[in-house]
């Protein structure tokens, strides 16, 4: 959260001025999609999502939220930043909740607040002159022919954002800061192995987890680490105890929902399972703690690898 008011700070205080002109034209899951103007009704899904509209100072331009309540505990700097803005709905909108806003522009992604065949898609929203840029993450389930992951994801996204909404030369300053501070990260020497990470989102029976194509593959290889499901064909997933187990990892990314307590329990759940409590990672302790909008595409990722790096490099036996 640092990090993200820094970028709110230097949004207000940039004194870059964009020379970008419309119409412009971004790539949206491998459709264009053309502004002849900045959108000025815009409703935006989920905490990721929402930071990267505020840390652009979009707020004049939003007339709504989605998916942040019913799912996420905010912080007074998140609230404040927000501001007046209202929530449209606590979890996935209905097409109604969207309209009622009467919007121009829609963020979100597949499974980040639309469901492939669902009410609330870019063609259903389409037939009422709205716009929608779907997160490069959630491609994959409309296109399976897709690049792994890599911190693309998010630098791709924030400038598309940027150029749609006339803030182009703000977005790449944005994107060139969190470069620049990725690229002092220590990494693993050369011929040594990269710690293996497992992240573990939840789930008891089988483990929800992060693959090949969701963004914290790469922000973990950025951290200098090495994700053990990094082949599992998909971006979020299920997988299975004995798997992580016989991988063996060295490290945890807990992804943390409840400030604090959800890792304590995470943690509690893998002392006493029988696969895992043996692991280097579990039975050391060599675990990260990090919240939702920090492990999903958005300006708190560069914070959270810097907080993986650390923990990892604090942790070494």
């Amino acid at each position: 959260m640092r990090h993200f008011l820094s970028l709110l700070t230097l949004a207000l205080s940039s004194t870059l001025v964009s020379a970008q002109t419309f119409p412009v034209t971004v790539d949206s899951c491998g459709e264009p999609l053309t502004f002849s103007a900045p959108p000025k009704r815009a409703v935006i899904h989920d905490l990721n999502m929402t930071e990267m509209a505020l840390s652009l100072k979009l707020n004049a331009q939003m007339v709504g939220v989605t998916g942040i309540t019913g799912w996420y505990k905010t912080g007074l700097e998140f609230k404040a930043a927000l501001g007046n803005i209202p929530e449209l709905a606590p979890k996935n909108p209905t097409l109604e909740n969207v309209l009622a806003a009467n919007p121009d522009f829609f963020f979100a992604g597949w499974n980040y607040g639309m469901k492939v065949g669902g009410e609330v898609t870019p063609a259903s929203l389409a037939k009422y002159n709205i716009k929608t840029l779907v997160l490069s993450e959630s491609c994959i389930h409309v296109n399976k022919q897709r690049p792994a992951a890599s911190m693309d994801l998010l630098y791709t996204d924030y400038l598309k954002l940027g150029t749609i909404f006339g803030k182009e030369a703000v977005a790449k300053g944005h994107v060139a800061e969190w470069k620049a501070r990725l690229s002092k990260l220590p990494q693993p020497p050369k011929g040594a192995s990269a710690p293996r990470v497992f992240l573990y989102d939840s789930g008891e029976d089988k483990p929800f987890t992060a693959g090949k194509y969701a963004i914290p593959t790469a922000m973990i290889a950025a951290a200098g680490g090495s994700n053990i499901m990094a082949d599992m064909n998909t971006s979020w997933g299920t997988t299975s105890w004995e798997t992580v187990a016989a991988r063996n990892p060295q490290f945890l990314v807990l992804l943390d929902y409840q400030d604090g307590n959800g890792v304590n329990k995470l943690m509690q759940f893998l002392q006493s399972h029988p696969a895992m409590k043996d692991t280097d990672a579990v039975k050391n302790k060599r675990f990260v703690g990090l919240r939702y909008a920090e492990l999903t595409p958005g300006p708190a990722n560069i914070e959270a690898i810097e907080k993986i790096a650390q923990a990892m490099s604090a942790s070494k036996p």
